[in-house]
């Protein structure tokens, strides 16, 4: 059995001056004690626009503090939201590298679909569409962690082309991987995924291990097929916790924050409607719960007690097959003092009892599911290697218009020519329709008041000038009366940079490319004719 604690950083109405500060500080704090006490993992909720019930919109922040308060603790997403519209897969990819680097490999990586009216309506997730979501989400993420480069992907959901996405995750082949789970349905989609299941669904050690039976029978079946390119074969369970030696206190300290995010919880995932900066939850679960709080009967009451109970409490779902305990502490109007003092006493009188002998019985579990684990693995489709280098082309990646498409055509002609065959080419007319087009596509907008010339020197005598005059533009041949900034560069180059098959920077230091004139304006002359911006 591991334990861990998990945070929503939940802040019940009226919230008086400073108390958000106070609620993350107050956290750092408690879990730069549990990880001095032993406990396995913090886990970090992530949710957005649910106040009151979870003030926890970027655990990636929170997480990378407590890294830095912490010397053992995993830090564990719990989780991240995955469809596109909320977190790019390419950004969590990188935040969860670079959590993991800053972590010295401490991560695991909770992932969910989210599921309250408040979220899915506020980045306009469908939630039909949500798993589906999801499931593609984790894909790429995964292979964005391997694939070197990530090959791309085309998706009703991720239009993305290949890109090299940096940092990498010190844990190889990338951190573990969770799904959170609310139902039975759940808990077999996370086996079928080959992922670790984080059940927030507060059930009786009974029934848990239900859940741990359908799980593991999955997880060896060949209806295993991973979601990422390890098995994670882990089920957790979470409960809300307070600790005492008298149960009547721990009972008394516990069971208000409890059965607020109980009614919270219950609050943004079910019939209810909720006013954005008016609604008070807890003045509402204040007047609608008689005895604010929990009954004994209620899994959500049966980690608050004493020591002793805890211990009978966790020995239950460690028989059926838990494998972690995820401890809520921090909930509703819980106090910070009552919350370390609680730490303490698991960590002195409950930590110790299940530490023997775990890390044998780590090993034996996972000797047992060796088999499985590599069938599972011989399923999944393998990580993409490109058959020929990539190279980036945003006009093609960002507006595949017909000019876009054209001027692919045009570098694919212009490539591999010598400077002689693109220079008999580029003959005087071409170079006509040429200076015309350009001046054609001139965009005052980008000229930001610009008047005057800019002459163009192509070499073998070959000068043509714009002349701006307002918001036209003009080509004429031959040189400039008095020029703003003077471009010379051979012809064939010229053609090589309309194909997008040159560097401008390179040809300027190579000393093809020679400016006379203010190089800042140089550098907008493009983007005034048409080109896109480098910026």
């Amino acid at each position: 059995m591991r334990f861990g604690i998990f945070y929503e950083h939940q802040l019940p109405r009226p919230w008086g001056a400073g108390a958000e500060l106070r609620l993350y500080q107050d956290a750092l704090d408690q879990v730069e004690l549990a990880d001095r006490l032993g406990f396995d993992y913090v886990w970090e909720v992530e949710h957005h626009f649910l106040e009151e019930y979870s003030h926890s919109a970027a655990p990636e922040v929170f997480l990378a503090a407590a890294s830095q308060r912490t010397v053992n603790m995993r830090l564990g997403h719990g989780i991240v939201q995955l469809p596109p519209q909320v977190n790019h897969p390419a950004r969590v990819a990188e935040r969860i590298a670079t959590l993991d680097l800053v972590s010295g490999g401490r991560v695991d990586f909770g992932t969910g679909e989210a599921s309250s009216a408040a979220e899915l309506g506020g980045f306009g997730v469908r939630r039909d569409r949500k798993r589906d979501m999801w499931q593609d989400s984790i894909d790429a993420v995964t292979r964005m962690f391997v694939e070197e480069p990530f090959a791309g992907w085309q998706s009703p959901y991720i239009r993305m082309p290949p890109r090299n996405v940096i940092p990498k995750p010190v844990q190889k082949p990338h951190p573990p991987l969770w799904v959170a789970c609310s139902r039975r349905e759940t808990i077999h989609l996370a086996a079928r995924n080959g992922i670790g299941a984080l059940s927030f669904a507060f059930v009786h050690p009974e029934d848990a291990g239900k859940w741990v039976d359908d799980y593991y029978r999955l997880i060896a079946s060949e209806e295993c097929v991973p979601a990422g390119f390890a098995v994670n074969a882990n089920l957790a369970v979470v409960l809300p916790m307070m600790c005492h030696e008298d149960p009547e206190v721990a009972r008394e300290r516990g069971s208000l924050g409890a059965g607020f995010f109980a009614y919270a919880l219950g609050h943004y995932y079910g019939p209810s409607k909720h006013a954005p900066g008016t609604g008070s939850i807890w003045d509402d679960f204040a007047a609608k719960s008689p005895k604010l709080g929990v009954r004994g009967d209620d899994p959500l009451a049966g980690a608050l007690g004493s020591p002793e109970q805890l211990v009978e409490l966790v020995r239950r779902y460690e028989a059926v097959g838990v494998d972690q305990m995820i401890f809520v502490l921090q909930a509703g109007p819980n106090r910070h003092e009552h919350i370390c003092e609680s730490l303490e006493l698991f960590g002195k009188k409950v930590l110790p009892i299940f530490a023997e002998g775990r890390d044998q019985r780590e090993q034996a579990k996972a000797e047992r599911l060796a088999p499985a684990v590599e069938a599972a693995l011989a399923r999944r489709e393998p990580a993409r290697r490109l058959a020929t280098p990539y190279v980036i082309d945003e006009d093609a990646e960002v507006a595949p218009t017909i000019r876009s498409r054209a001027r692919g055509v045009f570098g694919r002609i212009v490539e591999g020519r010598t400077d002689a065959q693109l220079e008999r080419w580029f003959g005087p007319g071409q170079q006509r329709v040429l200076f015309a087009l350009m001046a054609r596509q001139f965009d005052p907008a980008k000229a930001f008041g610009f008047k005057g010339e800019i002459e163009f020197r192509l070499g073998r005598g070959s000068v043509w000038t714009i002349q701006v005059r307002g918001d036209k533009a003009r080509a004429v041949q031959g040189s400039a009366r008095n020029a703003a900034v003077i471009l010379e560069l051979p012809a064939a180059d010229v053609l090589r940079l309309i194909a997008g098959v040159a560097n401008p920077a390179a040809l300027l230091m190579s000393g093809k490319l020679k400016i006379t004139g203010d190089p800042a304006f140089a550098s907008r002359v493009p983007e005034m004719f048409g080109a896109p911006s480098p910026y």
